[in-house]
């Protein structure tokens, strides 16, 4: 159930608190698992929040190609998970988040078509200058206002394509007309924030 109390509006010092005073789940997964990392970036508006997305670039040897997601991937060897989340974010956007605000990490979520086990922490834009930039693996980087993410009326069943297949998905519609529907483990990260953030 999407909703928020009336008149209230959350911002990043209290999200960083919530975040602060929740203790994330490790997914321990049967089968081997690839591990991933993303990094859930927010910024902070007069009346809302923004959350960033980048639109990945059509890739067939992608099995996300062309998908809504955060910036992130594969955990390397020898990384911690946050560490991956921060260098893939500089790779893909240039965006260096060691110089913006942590806020804290989510529970781990594991893949329902592929086996992947994702790590998700989330962080502040806080510089004066930050400027994504798109690079040969990502189309596109935009903000979508928190409001419109939350918004009942966007939340509905959708028909994607995935690896030759068709699935019904519960997915997000997002104000950008040009966009494909947020569905998948993205999706599923974001309502996981959306829990945390409206737990009275």
């Amino acid at each position: 159930m999407i909703s928020t109390l009336p008149g209230y509006q959350n911002t990043i010092g209290d999200i960083a608190e919530r975040l602060g005073r929740r203790v994330h789940q490790k997914q321990y997964a049967v089968g081997r698992r690839t591990r991933a990392a993303v990094a859930m970036i927010m910024r902070e508006l007069a009346d809302d929040l923004e959350i960033l997305f980048i639109e990945r670039a059509t890739d067939l040897r992608d099995p996300w190609s062309g998908h809504l997601a955060f910036p992130g991937g594969k955990v390397e060897q020898g990384e911690q998970a946050r560490q991956a989340a921060e260098r893939e974010t500089r790779e893909e956007i240039g965006l260096v988040l060691e110089s913006e605000r942590y806020l804290g990490r989510m529970s781990d979520i594991v893949g329902a078509n592929l086996p992947v086990q994702v790590s998700c922490f989330a962080y502040a834009a806080v510089s004066a200058a930050v400027r994504p930039v798109v690079s040969p693996e990502v189309r596109d980087v935009f903000w979508v206002r928190l409001s419109d993410i939350r918004d009942p009326q966007r939340h509905r069943l959708a028909t994607v394509g995935f690896s030759g297949r068709s699935l019904e998905v519960p997915a997000i519609i997002l104000p950008q007309a040009d966009k494909p529907v947020l569905w998948g483990l993205t999706y599923r990260l974001v309502m996981q924030f959306l829990e945390i953030i409206q737990t009275p």
